[in-house]
């Protein structure tokens, strides 16, 4: 009896000093789920004054016209802007812009500006996510350090987050298709305001998380995953990249690379973190790629607040425009990026003891109603504002759901941007879900033997 007492005993403290999982929300607060917020998690009711509107269901009827395979790129075309903020302005609208945003009309005042239009909460989900980020209030949880989670699947991991790290896993966790393809063009944008061609690439992207036959215990922990092949410049064509990220905190991301020149396929370890992107020459880091991209271990999370601000939204016109047009010298052409005031999350994130990262502070801007970045603001280790990223959501009628894909990364210190992931005027379908064998090394092995 005495033994077994002592067992006890020693089984409790290690318990109590061994990370604990994080529990999820009570019942009570999850029914707000379906009172006062979104299913997803925003605030249903509108703004004092009126100027956010309350949340009816998101989506509205796209107009009759040109498309880029499921995108309707003439979405809200006849609305007109409410206002334009240029920097002759902008200190009557600075406590609504990113200091990235302010810093951007200082730096640029002849050319850029933002082009505010009335706010319009078309972010929707189908039925079934709804239903599962419900179930995952109360039944999803943090755990190894907050680097990954469970009891999860299928909708928002968590609509009503109390720390940080939850409010990013919601991202990284943010509604998207089963399976999509689509071509994107990579462009860097030069300080003498020309511009270069880095790639143009074919890609496939699978989510698993969001398959509609899963489940919470038979979700192998693969939340995303794709596979490109580069078809521009000449040099590069051939070149494909498979990416497999998963919630396991000791490996959270698989990469492969196939260079032509070579013939083989290789692990690529360091596709991932603060390594410059070769897929756009380099312009910008692999964790900014769709505004963040990948494991979040190297920061501490910190939720600051919410607030209101303007943020790119609806940009259905921007994907619509050619690709000359859609960017101007130094940034995205305003005349084609819409700007919308809605509720964002704030969140603080630091490089965390013992880590390292080339980009040592960031504040993320998140969108209440569909968990999506729309801005990053990077900082220097002097803590001066470094880097700026507009990431611009369009609607997709088809999933339905507001995605994410062309993010635009400026280096104010250089004078530079990278545009990632440009859609203008190449191709985007919703397509039925791939064997995930198709997102191996191996089966990129196999096609180039052919």
């Amino acid at each position: 009896m005495l033994r077994m007492k002592m067992l006890c005993a020693a089984l409790g403290g290690l318990l109590a000093i061994a990370p604990q999982a994080r529990a999820a929300v009570t019942e009570a607060e999850a029914a707000a789920l379906k009172t006062t917020l979104t299913p997803l998690g925003g605030e249903r009711a509108g703004n004092k004054d009126g100027s956010i509107p309350a949340w009816t269901g998101g989506q509205t009827k796209p107009v009759a016209g040109n498309k880029l395979g499921d995108i309707p790129t003439q979405f809200l075309a006849s609305d007109k802007p409410l206002l334009q903020i240029s920097a002759k302005n902008a200190a009557q609208y600075a406590d609504k812009l990113s200091e990235g945003t302010r810093l951007l009309l200082a730096k640029y005042p002849d050319s850029f500006r933002v082009d505010v239009y009335p706010t319009q909460r078309t972010a929707a989900a189908p039925q079934h996510v709804y239903d599962n980020a419900f179930k995952n209030a109360t039944r999803c949880s943090l755990k190894d350090e907050k680097r990954s989670l469970e009891g999860c699947f299928g909708g928002t991991p968590f609509p009503i987050p109390k720390d940080g790290a939850e409010v990013i896993w919601n991202y990284l966790m943010r509604v998207e298709a089963e399976s999509i393809e689509y071509r994107f063009k990579n462009i860097v944008g030069n300080a003498d305001g020309s511009h270069t061609l880095a790639t143009r690439n074919d890609i496939a992207f699978q989510y698993p998380f969001y398959y509609k036959d899963g489940a919470p215990e038979r979700w192998s922990g693969e939340y995303a995953m794709f596979r490109f092949n580069t078809l521009e410049p000449p040099f590069k064509a051939g070149e494909s990249l498979v990416i497999r990220d998963t919630i396991d905190p000791a490996n959270p991301r698989q990469a492969w690379q196939y260079l032509v020149g070579q013939r083989r396929v290789r692990r690529a370890p360091t596709v991932a973190y603060d390594t410059p992107d070769f897929v756009a020459s380099g312009a910008n880091y692999f964790d900014e790629v769709q505004g963040f991209f990948g494991a979040m271990d190297r920061y501490d999370w910190k939720i600051v607040g919410k607030k209101e601000m303007y943020v790119p939204y609806n940009t259905n016109g921007l994907i619509g425009a050619k690709l000359d047009e859609a960017i101007a010298k130094h940034h995205l052409n305003p005349d084609h990026v819409r700007w919308e005031l809605h509720r964002v999350w704030e969140v603080e994130a630091t490089v965390a003891s013992g880590k390292r990262h080339a980009v040592p502070k960031r504040r993320f801007y998140f969108d209440e109603d569909s968990w999506l970045l729309v801005l990053m603001d990077g900082y220097d280790a002097e803590g001066k504002l470094w880097r700026t990223t507009q990431v611009t959501p369009f609607v997709v009628p088809s999933v339905p759901a507001t995605l994410i894909k062309t993010a635009t990364v400026f280096n104010l210190q250089a004078g530079t941007m990278s545009v990632i992931q440009a859609l203008n005027g190449e191709d985007f379908r919703v397509v039925p879900r791939k064997s995930e064998n198709f997102f191996t090394g191996d089966a990129v092995a196999a096609e180039a033997v052919r």
